[in-house]
């Protein structure tokens, strides 16, 4: 059966869905051979964002009211695949993946709830096997960068040392941006089903929450700030280290694609996130702000569907660390930096190109439910360099 669409952007009226909309009118517009339409729960609202954005008065509009089984079947009857922007998912995502885990059509999400995705890998993941659909999570700055930062740390390690790095850090250089009010919308709507069940706890706790069946050496906690001697020194004095926001759930995926890739790098791996703030006193009282700063948490930060200006987000960057170590000495540093800030204008542009991969190039990826690096790895990485601003390169081996 000829799907109408390839691609659907469900939340199309949202912050961000605006953003994955204005992208695909730059670089998917009419006649690109990508078939895309905007979708929301309000037709009226989707008709009037359409105009805002400048997109032609023949953009494809289709109401997905997720919440309304008529709609959510004809939804999977008319696309390839669903991009969806409308978290905090485990408030908003059940019923859209199980959908597309029946009816065999693509997702992508921009999920950054562990204890959710676990729950929808044990209920749906055979389900999705047998209907060949790809259901891909967090394709945003949570966890794209890190998962395809150690993806081509380890592929370049193993080239040149004969094996996998047994011991990898992320380390965060710089960032400019602001966290998006959908992803403290999460962290609420999570801290929440943690509260009125234990067992969600305890998966938020486990750094291999995501690889059922398997569990991997102790990791480090990332809670508290330290020197970090992998770093060395600046005129004699160590490089402080702060906890990092993302990590709780970017390392997770990174342990999940281990375990897809049937642990081509090793059953032994250990892997941190931690935000560096740099050398010295200084280094320290910084490294000390950021791990007592509790705003994501409360109620000052931005809503869901507010987000910075289009200055504030053309300003924002990144720049991110990996270190591989083994015990012989062996070193290799990466760095995987955006050009936009991390939570919407380069996230904006990563899952729109992680969909359109999984349509276009990663055609043989089977399905299931999947972490990036394994679905799309080195042909994701190609296309996010020449579009979507990512620049990934081997720093040295010292």
């Amino acid at each position: 059966m000829t799907k109408t669409f390839d691609l659907v952007v469900h939340g199309a009226t949202g912050f961000t869905g605006r953003l994955v909309v204005e992208y695909l009118l730059q670089r998917y517009p009419a006649g690109s051979g990508l078939r895309w339409a905007m979708g929301g729960r309000n037709a009226d609202k989707l008709a009037a964002v359409r105009d805002e954005l400048g997109a032609p008065a023949d953009t494809p509009l289709v109401v997905t009211d997720t919440s309304n089984p008529a709609s959510l079947q004809a939804l999977m009857n008319t696309t390839r695949l669903v991009l969806t922007t409308v978290g905090p998912y485990q408030l908003y995502g059940n019923e859209l993946v199980a959908a597309c885990a029946a009816s065999g059509v693509d997702y992508v999400d921009l999920c950054g709830e562990p204890a959710w995705m676990r729950q929808m890998i044990d209920a749906h993941e055979a389900t999705a096997q047998a209907s060949g659909a790809r259901i891909v999570f967090s394709c945003g700055f949570d966890s794209i960068p890190f998962d395809l930062g150690v993806y081509l740390l380890q592929k370049e390690f193993a080239q040149r040392f004969g094996h996998p790095a047994p011991r990898v850090r992320g380390r965060v250089r710089k960032m400019k941006g602001t966290f998006s009010g959908g992803t403290a919308a999460s962290l609420k709507a999570t801290l929440v089903a943690s509260a009125a069940n234990p067992a969600v706890l305890d998966l938020l706790r486990n750094p291999f929450a995501l690889t059922p069946g398997f569990e991997g050496p102790r990791q480090p906690s990332g809670h508290k700030p330290m020197v970090d001697e992998a770093l060395g020194t600046v005129n004699g004095a160590g490089i402080w280290v702060a906890p990092f926001v993302m990590a709780a759930i970017n390392t997770r995926n990174v342990h999940r694609s281990n375990l897809l890739l049937q642990h081509a790098w090793g059953q032994d791996f250990v892997y941190d996130e931690m935000l560096v703030t740099g050398p010295g006193d200084k280094g320290e009282a910084f490294a000390n702000a950021v791990a007592g700063d509790k705003s994501m948490g409360s109620d000052q930060g931005p809503k869901p569907g507010e987000g910075p200006s289009r200055e504030e987000r053309e300003s924002g960057f990144y720049d991110v660390l990996f270190l591989g170590t083994d015990a012989a000495g062996n070193t290799l540093r990466v760095g995987v930096k955006g050009d936009r800030d991390p939570g919407y204008g380069s996230t904006s542009k990563m899952i729109t190109e992680a969909a359109v991969c999984l349509l276009q190039d990663a055609t043989a990826t089977p399905g299931g439910i999947w972490t990036t690096a394994p679905a799309m790895g080195d042909k994701l990485i190609a296309r996010l360099q020449a579009h979507a601003g990512l620049k990934f390169g081997v720093e040295g081996t010292a």
